[in-house]
């Protein structure tokens, strides 16, 4: 798994600006960046992102900060909450960045923050934010009195200094261990059961667990908030792992983050993710968060309308909250829904049948002469407008890739193709070869 990298440090000295430039450094990233404001305190919802230098790829956190100066009584939970933050950053990070603001002096936050961290054991970045000139190098040397043995001087606003200090990132990770042998073997299917909290994950691993046909072993290297078990389901083995709630924005906010983490961990080592709606509840926006993470990852998908048993109509409202989860996970409507409950065991084994089915999807090939006819097909049905007065010519159509599926076209001019020329693509070579549970990638390229 991608090692995790936490931006920690006091309030307003430039931790979502570091990370915002971070992560654009990762080949084709699409995320929305934190919002920065010269207002101490502004990340309220911490964020995430992948980031990738030098050929290694990494998870970067961008946390909520420290506060600089003494707070009022009402606003001192806040102040407690992220100090909790920093704690967890400790525990789930690899690498720990603490952010020093480098156009002001040491103030006791920075200090006290420095010494949760040394205690901690893990490897430390200290990172004078805000030096962008030779000159100003001078300010990074007052940070020396934090106790640490190196402080890289950088603009996260402006570049200056970040190309070294993103090598020393990955010098830092080189002697990191992430030991392999704790991976299940790769003919083992494996599960991301996650959702929002309390949708019933865990009683619903449970529930297979307790059957009389599985049989459970621990698989090494789990963490107390993802919970991994070997089960086998009529002979085949499937690993599932019991993933942290990814929770609703809000004003408590200092464990949330990490459970995002955890959970985006876990989908990234797995083949197929479950994604569990409490039925009772009906979809809600924090159901969609966790749908676009997964698409995002390219995993397969399956809806899982769970506490079916709460339903007192239930052909009614299947057709009506199928039709909310279609409208509202427009993006993924190629993913299957079942109906289950994981309290009353019903149903439940209706999941193994459809995982197969998904994993033999996405490992699918289509042969270029089928997929050129049709293209054919596709562009005599609806011919593409010109582009720019001149005519879009579609040369040929090949798969490049699996796990997911993966598509290559070539044209003269790339830009003319939209993103509504590429939907209509997909949605035709669904029709044609299904590609069921899976995400599938179209890219655009010149000849």
């Amino acid at each position: 798994m991608k090692p995790v990298i936490a931006i920690v440090g006091r309030a307003n000295a430039g931790k979502s600006t570091l990370f915002n430039r971070m992560i654009r450094m990762r080949a084709g990233h699409t995320k929305s960046a934190a919002i920065t404001e010269s207002i101490p305190g502004v990340t309220r919802d911490r964020n995430y992102g992948d980031s990738e230098w030098d050929g290694r790829e990494f998870i970067v956190v961008d946390t909520g900060g420290f506060y600089a100066e003494d707070v009022p009584l009402e606003d001192r939970e806040i102040v407690r909450q992220v100090k909790e933050q920093a704690l967890f950053a400790v525990e789930e990070a690899d690498i720990i960045i603490h952010l020093l603001d480098g156009k002001e002096d040491i103030n006791p936050s920075d200090i006290e923050l420095a010494n949760i961290l040394r205690a901690s054991g893990k490897k430390i970045l200290w990172v004078a934010n805000k030096i962008d000139t030779l000159a100003k190098e001078n300010k990074a040397l007052e940070f020396y009195r934090i106790g640490a043995d190196e402080i890289i001087p950088v603009s996260a606003m402006s570049g200056y200094g970040f190309d070294e200090f993103m090598d020393k990132i990955i010098s830092s990770l080189s002697f990191e261990s992430h030991p392999a042998q704790s991976a299940p073997p790769a003919e083992i299917a494996k599960i991301a059961v996650t959702g929002r909290p309390n949708v019933g994950k865990s009683t619903l691993i449970n529930s297979l667990l307790d059957k009389k046909r599985l049989i459970v072993s621990p698989v090494p290297g789990t963490t107390r908030d993802s919970v991994d078990s070997i089960c086998s389901y009529y002979g085949k083995k499937y690993l599932f792992i019991d993933t942290a709630g990814i929770r609703k924005r809000g004003k408590i906010y200092s464990i949330e983050l990490f459970s995002v983490v955890r959970a985006v961990k876990s989908i990234e080592k797995a083949d197929v993710a479950i994604i569990v709606i409490d039925a009772s509840e009906g979809v809600v926006e924090q159901d969609k968060r966790v749908a676009g993470i997964v698409e995002e990852y390219g995993k397969g998908a399956i809806f899982l309308l769970n506490k079916w048993d709460l339903i007192k109509e239930p052909e009614k409202e299947y057709k009506r909250i199928t039709g909310i989860l279609n409208n509202a996970m427009w993006f993924m409507n190629y993913a299957p829904c079942i109906t289950v409950s994981g309290l009353e065991k019903k149903r439940i084994t209706k999941i193994f049948p459809v995982i197969d089915e998904i994993i033999t999807e996405r490992k699918k090939r289509i042969p270029t002469p089928e997929l050129n006819k049709l293209l054919s097909r596709i562009l005599a049905s609806k011919p593409f407008p010109s582009y720019r007065g001149r005519e879009l010519k579609f040369f040929y159509i090949t798969q490049t890739g699996i796990e997911p599926p993966a598509f290559t076209i070539f044209v003269n001019y790339p830009d003319g193709v939209k993103a509504h020329h590429i939907r209509h693509i997909e949605k035709k070579i669904r029709e044609a070869y299904s590609f069921k549970g899976t995400p599938i990638r179209i890219h655009v390229k010149s000849r």
